[in-house]
């Protein structure tokens, strides 16, 4: 874990508002395509807003694109792009293969931007401001997007399968993943909240575990669908889980078969981001291991229930998570490319 020196001076920068440091000495700003690209946020904006009035599902889909992208080598837009004759790309590592979805939104957003204002915007900062615009559209917290992030000219299946957490981690090993990213257990908690996508500060790990896994864990599991076969050992085998509530999930996933038949994350309000997957949790109604983890007897208890009893704090935490998680080592200044289609190097 990150000492808790420089994670408390971590914590002020952030929380201060500051430019971010990127991966090459620049900085990150939210002003950064004010002279270049003025009308990149209205843009990305109404695209997302048309996205998620076709599906509402679609906001979850693009918040947990950018948690898939940030845990792997930094915020990038790796996970983008297509294998070639030189990588085999993120799109196919077990995490994402079958689930991830959204890149037509984001192709279709990058068009526009191009015909506003050509070889300007990454790929990489629009899939920060689409998470934002998602959670805000769906009902949850705003936050400020700082801005500046180059794209990635190569992806790596192999640190896509290594770096991005499984639904049926315990409690260490969900710490462990967040805090390799400079994560806190607030930023766990908080993050799978999102799941409407962490480091060992205690409300960023609480966060950053809901975003994280968008359609997998929790705050961001508060939105979102997830298959049979990620869920079934949690229903079938596990004790840390309500047995009628169990019952009625087998009958739709038993132990085998039925692979791809599809659950939501929250029963209550599955296309809402809301709270009520933190109530869920308290009742022991957590549809995976890794979100009932985080209501199991550790730390991470006092966080579900201060989530569950005021969602203001929940957002705020949320909201604070995910500008850390936007600021995993982006690539800046020189180094990096702005890539014309975010499916392939230029």
């Amino acid at each position: 874990m990150a000492e808790a020196c420089s994670l408390l001076l971590l914590l002020v920068f952030v929380l201060s508002g500051a430019p971010v440091e990127g991966r090459h000495g620049s900085k990150l700003s939210q002003n950064y395509y004010k002279s270049t690209c003025p009308e990149v946020f209205s843009i990305v904006q109404a695209e997302v807003e048309a996205a998620l009035n076709k599906e509402r599902r679609m906001g979850a889909s693009l918040l947990r694109l950018h948690f898939h992208d940030c845990f792997v080598n930094g915020c990038d837009g790796s996970i983008f792009l297509d294998d070639n004759a030189t990588f085999i790309g993120e799109k196919t590592a077990p995490p994402n293969v079958n689930s991830t979805r959204g890149f037509n939104v984001v192709d279709d957003i990058k068009a526009r931007l191009e015909d506003a204002c050509p070889g300007v915007v990454s790929c990489a900062d629009i899939l920060a401001i689409a998470a934002r615009d998602s959670t805000v559209i769906l009902g949850g917290p705003s936050w400020k997007v700082k801005l500046g992030r180059k794209d990635a000219t190569t992806a790596s299946n192999a640190a896509a399968t290594e770096f991005i957490p499984r639904p049926n981690l315990n409690i260490s090993a969900l710490l462990s993943s967040f805090d390799t990213q400079g994560l806190s257990l607030k930023d766990l908690v908080a993050l799978s909240g999102n799941q409407i996508l962490t480091w060992q500060n205690t409300s960023l790990f609480v966060l950053i575990n809901y975003w994280f896994i968008l359609e997998w864990y929790s705050g961001a599991h508060t939105i979102g669908l997830v298959k049979c076969e990620t869920f079934r050992a949690h229903i079938h085998n596990d004790s840390n889980i309500d047995p009628t509530f169990a019952k009625s999930l087998q009958r739709k996933c038993p132990r085998a078969g039925k692979d791809n038949i599809h659950q939501q994350l929250d029963l209550q309000t599955p296309t809402s981001f809301d709270n009520s997957y933190f109530k869920n949790l308290l009742k022991k109604k957590g549809l995976l291991r890794s979100d009932q983890e985080l209501f199991s007897g550790t730390s991470a208890d006092s966080l579900v229930k201060k989530y569950a009893a005021d969602s203001s704090e929940f957002f705020k935490h949320f909201s604070k998570s995910m500008i850390k998680l936007g600021n995993i080592k982006p690539i800046t200044g020189s180094s990096g490319k702005i890539r014309i289609n975010c499916r392939k190097v230029n």
